[in-house]
């Protein structure tokens, strides 16, 4: 099931995305699938007639895991962490498809990462990775941006992660998704940048949520990044930036410059 957050020029609903007569429609419904029973609200539009919004916005933190792929930690020059690298990203930092991501005016080095998210359903703590699946409404597409300017200067992230439009998710969370092999994929341009699976995670997706759980409480609609794979590359103001994951979709940013949404 395909679960978008989207709107029509009005207040932001949810919908689920289903195919009818080869054309992809969505059906509103009431409230938010976090917190109530997904109950059809009448509205049937069609995709394209709509505007995607963030699937969802974390109700506190969205959790990024460092080096998850060992050819990715090769290509920074580092060794593949003995224990989860883990950070923050603030819920300000998500945009929504075909939103601009805004190139930070202090930094000079603007990375790419996609990545594999996770949307958390309930309030998770200390759980043992076999019941994993327990604590996870779906998945979703995800770019992990990173100043690496910033990165290489400071220890612990915070201007290299964690600015505005640093977080762009969507286009919607696919609840029924084989996370064992995805083909993750990253497009400069149109251009392929990284292809990988996420078969090549050091760390699977229960155990990072045992992990990540054990110190830190996750709450409905909170986000994991779950790591990128090698080919992570730089992006220039007007580039276009596409993330796919197959059984998912593309998730789709243009890079722009504070002066340029100012013109």
């Amino acid at each position: 099931m395909r679960i978008a957050r989207f709107t029509t020029g009005s207040n932001p609903m949810f919908g689920i995305v289903q195919e009818k007569d080869g054309v992809d429609m969505v059906y509103g419904i009431t409230g938010d699938p976090l917190y109530t029973q997904i109950q059809p609200n009448g509205t049937i539009l069609p995709l394209e007639d709509v505007r995607l919004l963030a699937p969802v916005i974390p109700r506190s933190k969205v959790v990024g895991v460092g080096k998850n792929y060992a050819e990715h930690a090769r290509e920074m020059g580092s060794e593949t962490p003995e224990s989860p690298l883990l950070f923050l990203k603030p819920n300000t930092s998500v945009i929504g498809p075909n939103d601009p991501i805004i190139y930070p005016s202090y930094a000079k080095e603007l990375g790419f990462e996609a990545e594999l998210a996770v949307v958390i359903k309930t309030l998770a703590k200390n759980v043992p990775a076999e019941r994993a699946s327990d604590v996870i409404l779906g998945y979703t597409c995800a770019n992990d941006l990173t100043a690496r300017d910033a990165q290489r200067e400071e220890a612990q992230w915070f201007r290299a992660k964690a600015f505005d439009t640093s977080c762009p998710l969507g286009p919607w969370i696919e609840t029924d998704l084989d996370t064992a092999n995805a083909r993750i994929r990253s497009l400069v341009n149109g251009e392929v940048k990284q292809d990988a699976t996420s078969a090549d995670m050091l760390l699977t997706i229960p155990e990072l949520i045992e992990e990540i759980t054990r110190s830190t409480t996750l709450l409905p609609g909170d986000v994991i990044l779950t790591g990128t794979p090698a080919g992570v590359g730089l992006l220039e103001a007007g580039e276009t930036v596409e993330i796919e994951i197959d059984g998912i979709g593309t998730l789709t940013n243009r890079v722009e410059t504070p002066e340029d949404l100012e013109a």
